[in-house]
């Protein structure tokens, strides 16, 4: 079990980055420093293969904790644990938007965006 601090130390890093995902998504624009198709679907594949860590996260905290499932921890503990992994997992979405979000801005050529 981790201490108290490191669980704090971890909420409040992840609640820091989501904070400054969502900042970014609403308030500043993505400008992309040049035009490639090739990059583009370099950062488009980039985003899909985040995917396969957090599917890989998921399954290794699964199937490590599987054997423990014959005894259920309290609902609370569940929760708290729960609630980690469906934040880190939904961090890695975010993380995935953004990249498809600068793919598509360097994709596009000035002239498609109405520039």
């Amino acid at each position: 079990m981790l201490d108290l601090s490191d669980q704090v130390g971890i909420v409040a890093s992840a609640a820091l980055l989501h904070c400054c995902y969502w900042t970014r998504l609403k308030w500043v624009p993505v400008t992309p420093p040049f035009h490639s198709v090739f990059v583009a679907h370099l950062l488009f594949f980039a985003s899909r293969v985040s995917f396969f860590f957090g599917g890989a996260l998921f399954s290794t905290i699964f199937f490590r904790h599987l054997p423990e499932l014959d005894a259920f921890p309290p609902i609370a503990q569940a929760f708290v644990k729960s609630v980690y992994v469906a934040g880190t997992l939904f961090g890695l979405f975010c993380y995935s938007l953004e990249l498809d979000r600068f793919g598509k801005a360097v994709e596009d050529r000035p002239s498609e965006r109405g520039e």
